[in-house]
């Protein structure tokens, strides 16, 4: 027996795919939407070889593409029955300072970290207030909590509008919705394979998403994971003058 259907953007790799296979190990079905179909359908054939009894219902999807993500949205809808829980993941990591020529990286992370996102909470509002409950989930980074230098500046705005699109939508009280704000911290996925593997405080894509699937069931209204460092460090974040946020980022 389901224990309730959720919606996962971005869900082709990194963060996106291991909370659909943590999701799916604990009962859910799965409605899972992506560029890259290819890794989507070795994703499923994974989790259905795993747990036979789950269903995962797949959609390519570009979430610039705003008519693509309310067809894509509505279509999972109809195949799942109902959809309980949209966690709106999909993202991209471009980005350079400001005036260095690269308007083209900046305004790409724009519209798919943020206009994509506004486009897939439409979408999954609509499907909510029809069915008068549902579960919307933001995921957010630590960068959101300040403003960030260089190439992180666009991506950092972005994620901080996310969490505004959701403490908006709180504030509504619509009947039967709750709203919960993920920010990771250093989680390793495919965004930041360029990364070096010492970055302070960096964990694997397991454990790391294991923090998010764990603070998204109990429907926390946000949720700094994994909780240690980054419960203190965000709080020291949103207090700290900008010069010392600079020396931690």
């Amino acid at each position: 027996m389901s224990k309730g259907t959720i919606l996962i953007t971005g869900a082709s790799a990194g963060l996106g795919a291991e909370m659909a296979r943590q999701f799916a190990a604990l009962g859910y079905d799965l409605g899972l939407c992506a560029r890259r179909t290819e890794k989507m359908e070795a994703l499923r054939e994974e989790i259905t070889a795993a747990h036979p009894d789950r269903r995962v219902e797949l959609r390519a999807l570009d979430v610039t593409d705003d008519e693509a993500v309310f067809g894509a949205f509505r279509e999972l809808t109809a195949a799942l029955g109902t959809v309980d829980r949209v966690i709106v993941n999909a993202g991209l990591g471009k980005g350079a300072a400001l005036g260095k020529g690269r308007y083209d990286a900046n305004r790409q992370t724009a519209m798919t970290n943020f206009v994509g996102a506004l486009a897939q909470s439409e979408a999954a509002m609509e499907i909510f207030r029809a069915q008068g409950h549902g579960h919307l989930v933001m995921i957010s980074s630590m960068s959101a909590l300040r403003g960030m230098r260089k190439a992180m500046t666009v991506y950092a705005a972005t994620k901080a509008g996310v969490a505004a699109i959701a403490e908006g939508l709180r504030s509504e009280r619509v009947p039967g919705l709750d709203v919960s704000v993920i920010y990771p911290g250093y989680i390793r996925s495919e965004m930041n394979e360029h990364v070096q593997q010492r970055t302070r405080f960096m964990v694997d894509t397991e454990t790391g998403v294991r923090s998010m699937v764990a603070a998204i069931e109990k429907r926390r209204v946000r949720a700094y994971v994994p909780a240690w460092p980054w419960a203190p460090i965000g709080f020291a974040m949103k207090r700290l003058p900008l010069s010392a946020v600079r020396k931690m980022t």
